[in-house]
């Protein structure tokens, strides 16, 4: 199994965490897919967007696989006044990583990362490792740390 940037960035910081590699099903790169892949739940399952906001730039948001991102709460607690999920094409050129494969750790340039509180309910999240198939399963403090992200109430609305 192939080091990514985002494990060997963690390894450098001495946090613990397991890599779980899954076939990738690119017509399925929803995190539903990833959850029964990995054997998790998928609300322990988080989804990393890229969004901008009018007043910071550029700022990522962790959520539990089955929300919906809550761009006036990441604008409250990111202190922009709107916040804008920014367009596919732009994710590899700001982050350095794919659509199904956008990690919190090791983006080109380090951006401020919010995570929704729900993280802290469960012993272990996942979130991408960097690449399509490749998940990091890690203790949701330790990420915070490792990325000094922002826990926000609120963050990840559930779907009606």
């Amino acid at each position: 199994m192939k080091k990514t940037n985002a494990a060997r960035i963690l390894d450098g910081l001495k946090i613990k965490y397991e890599l779980r590699e899954y076939e990738v099903d690119e017509s399925d790169l929803g995190a539903k897919n990833v959850a029964e892949k990995v054997g998790m739940p998928i609300d322990q399952v988080f989804k990393t967007l890229v969004a901008r906001g009018d007043k910071t730039g550029i700022l990522m948001a962790c959520i539990p696989g089955s929300g919906e991102l809550n761009l006036k709460a990441l604008a409250a607690a990111s202190g922009n006044k709107k916040v804008e999920m920014v367009h596919l094409k732009e994710v590899q050129p700001l982050t350095g990583y794919i659509r199904g494969g956008v990690s919190p750790v090791g983006t080109k340039k380090p951006y401020p990362v919010y995570i929704d509180e729900s993280c802290m309910n469960f012993g272990q999240i996942s979130v991408s490792a960097g690449m399509r198939g490749l998940q990091m399963i890690i203790d949701p403090q330790d990420l915070v740390k490792a990325v000094s992200a922002v826990i926000v109430p609120g963050l990840s609305t559930v779907p009606v």
